[in-house]
């Protein structure tokens, strides 16, 4: 089920006790917290986010279920097909998505999983990203340290998990090699 959705079980788990746990918390249905939110005067994401701690004291996380059940968005984390089809237009680009893919898929127990802004590769805890760059390129996240390998450099704002403290940009599938499997695999042992 995990590959299906693209959520390891740990995530599916983590997901579920966000939902079951708001009512008992709060006080509040679901019902009652999407009416909520629907009276923000907030339009953008952030903001709506940001007005439902400030005024109901609402966690990221609990906003955040709130929010996409108030305003369910086309571009839906449930729905990978069409958030990868979106995000990966450029061949060249989408030449090293499958180039990583391959690589990371070699590994025992790895969930893809896509969200809107990358692709992501898990076991237990997610241990590599990739986004794609303008000009046919990508930038791969690791969890490892950038002194892991002298390719390596610090993050910048990629947006996905701060467990991925080394990045890498690939400017072609061909630089998806043995020693760019290994630091996958590496980073794959620690997740």
């Amino acid at each position: 089920m995990a590959a299906e959705s693209g959520l390891t079980e740990r995530q599916q788990k983590w997901f579920a006790s966000v939902q079951a746990s708001l009512e008992r918390d709060t006080g509040k249905t679901i019902d009652e917290w999407v009416a909520i939110a629907r009276t923000c005067p907030e339009t953008k994401p952030k903001a709506r986010q940001k007005w439902l701690k400030e005024h109901h004291g609402l966690g990221v996380n609990r906003a955040s279920y709130v929010l996409s059940q108030a305003f369910p968005s086309e571009d839906r984390w449930d729905q990978p097909e069409a958030l990868r089809a979106k995000l990966w237009t450029d061949p060249a680009s989408t030449a090293i998505l499958e180039a990583v893919e391959r690589a990371a898929s070699a590994l025992d127990g790895v969930v893809v999983g896509q969200r809107k802004g990358f692709t992501v590769f898990s076991r237990n805890v997610a241990f590599a990203a990739l986004r794609p760059l303008k000009g046919g390129k990508a930038a791969l996240g690791l969890a490892l340290t950038p002194d892991a390998d002298p390719r390596l450099s610090g993050p910048k704002n990629d947006g996905w998990s701060e467990r991925l403290k080394a990045r890498l940009e690939l400017s072609s599938s061909t630089e998806v090699d043995e020693g760019l499997r290994e630091l996958l695999r590496r980073a794959w042992e620690g997740s």
